[in-house]
């Protein structure tokens, strides 16, 4: 999704061809470093998912700690060269977000699922600012003003923790439901949704994006919207927050066909 995240936003900002060497590294590049992380996170998780998730890989059996250890390894320096390779902005991009997703798995993680969960939605930002940086050398208005899109990410990272509330507590995790409560975890989701449906059309007035980019993630951010409000008025049952969870994680698809319309037009 990261990989292709910032190559759609690379072919939004950009006004001229890519050449399929720069569309091939741009796309490898971020996804093996989100794999990476993904990699490193199974690792430094592998004694909660043994008892909450016991078909994982590392728990399984069907790969050993060494083997994860190489694969996570070998991954952040192939995502990290092909970024060499682009331009020396798009590698300090991809290094800070390396850095960071040890971070997370490592500490951050153990210590509060609320910086974890925003750290999450910074992360997944970066594809943004990495899709302009790639192109054009530098970060501006243009991609900042896509990173507050993010904040859906920490919303929809905190509405799947309640969802997981009765495994996150046989292992400890430090998570917003556990900590404040299921109602007051789910009134901050609904606020974070609320404030990516307001600033998700801003590129429209910033930027030179089109009016068929506005009509298109206008609609997402009604549904943001009308997700929030229900989960601000409805009861934080487990049914309701998996109902308006699953409506913003398929709602996302708006958002990478308004970033494609505006690429191809």
């Amino acid at each position: 999704m990261t990989g292709g995240l910032s190559l759609i936003t690379a072919f939004a900002l950009s006004q001229d061809s890519i050449n399929i060497q720069t569309v091939l590294l741009i796309f490898f590049s971020m996804a093996f470093i989100t794999s990476a992380g993904f990699a490193i996170n199974d690792y430094f998780d592998r004694e909660s998912d043994a008892v909450i998730k016991p078909n994982r890989p590392i728990p399984s059996g069907l790969f050993t700690l060494k083997s994860v250890i190489v694969i996570s390894g070998l991954l952040f320096i192939m995502g990290l060269s092909l970024a060499f390779l682009i331009n020396w902005l798009s590698f300090v991009i991809l290094l800070v977000d390396s850095i960071l997703l040890i971070v997370y798995s490592a500490f951050v993680k153990r210590k509060s699922g609320f910086a974890a969960n925003i750290l999450v939605g910074l992360l997944v930002g970066t594809a943004f600012i990495y899709g302009e940086a790639t192109i054009f050398q530098t970060i501006s208005l243009v991609s900042i003003s896509l990173y507050p899109i993010g904040f859906g990410t920490i919303s929809g990272n905190i509405l799947r923790d309640v969802l997981s509330l009765e495994g996150d507590l046989k292992v400890g995790y430090p998570t917003l439901p556990k900590e404040i409560g299921i109602k007051n975890s789910v009134r901050i989701a609904s606020i974070l949704l609320l404030l990516t449906a307001i600033f998700a059309p801003l590129p429209f007035f910033i930027i030179p994006f089109g009016v068929p980019y506005l009509v298109l993630i206008s609609f997402w951010s009604l549904l943001l919207f009308y997700a929030s409000v229900r989960l601000l008025t409805s009861s934080s049952t487990v049914e309701n927050v998996k109902k308006y969870e699953r409506m913003v994680t398929m709602s996302m698809t708006l958002l990478l066909l308004s970033l494609i319309l505006e690429a191809l037009l």
